[in-house]
């Protein structure tokens, strides 16, 4: 592992560097040409399978009115759809920013095999894009966070009972 400023990266072996780099370069591209068109934030993906392209997409909060459009959710979505499975192992990420803990979480659920980006969240947060709040957050308990959470009805609800019970499940 190499330091690189504020975050350790893992060594790339040298044999795959370039395919990498072109992949990540296609994200940053898709970034570039957001903010160049007016679409939205400064932030592109890109999923890539057995060294093809599988999906790409860009940054869509403000266009689809929707928050979680994030240029990694928007790009696992569209992989999910194209390979038609919710599971991305053997799949890697290449994005144009460190992903928020959102698409880090969604990343770690589709079981994506690697992540390469471009700017840190330390960058993003210098141009307005700062999340570190969302890990403070995660860090509280729950009565201490700053949107009130409030559990209601677990002894009525029979869902997970149902699900621990039932025969036709897909563990994912």
């Amino acid at each position: 592992m190499e330091e690189h400023g504020m975050f350790i990266e893992t060594s790339v072996d040298e044999s795959t560097r370039a395919e990498h780099e072109k992949y990540t370069r296609l994200a940053i591209k898709l970034a570039e040409e957001n903010v160049e068109h007016g679409r939205g934030g400064p932030f592109g993906a890109v999923i890539c399978k057995d060294g093809k392209v599988i999906a790409q997409g860009a940054n869509r909060v403000v266009p689809t009115n929707d928050p979680t459009a994030h240029a990694e959710m928007v790009t696992i979505r569209l992989a999910c759809q194209e390979l038609n499975t919710h599971n991305l192992e053997g799949c890697v990420i290449y994005s144009s920013c460190e992903p928020c803990p959102m698409c880090l979480g969604a990343i770690y659920w589709a079981h994506l095999d690697h992540i390469y980006f471009s700017h840190s969240k330390h960058d993003a947060k210098d141009i307005g894009f700062d999340d570190h709040f969302i890990y403070e957050e995660l860090a509280r308990e729950l009565h201490e966070r700053r949107v009130g959470i409030t559990q209601l009805l677990k002894d009525e609800s029979k869902a997970f009972s149902m699900w621990a019970e039932s025969q036709n499940k897909t563990h994912y």
